[in-house]
């Protein structure tokens, strides 16, 4: 099972902007059918509202992950920093 990485204040937010721009979208389906944009605001909509269902958000946690790997590479970098460092006496 996914670790929700939101919190429930996030996730509301996210589900009623999600339906918010999903009932835009399908108004603008409807007066305008042909226009492509329409149907990739309601496909991203839909990914907002189950985020928000989920409490999982893939990009929050691609930033999370690659922060931790930042701070992993620098604590590294200041080891190998450490063991460079010659002791005059």
């Amino acid at each position: 099972m996914i670790k929700p990485n939101i919190g429930i204040l996030n996730a509301l937010i996210r589900i009623t902007c999600g339906f918010v721009f999903l009932s835009y979208s399908t108004v603008r389906m409807v007066r305008h059918p042909l226009r492509k944009g329409s149907f990739f605001l309601s496909v991203m909509a839909a990914m907002k509202i189950g985020e928000g269902i989920v409490r999982y958000c893939p990009v929050t946690d691609w930033i999370n992950k690659m922060e931790q790997e930042d701070q992993i590479e620098n604590l590294r970098s200041n080891e190998s920093q450490a063991e460079n460092v010659i002791n005059p006496s």
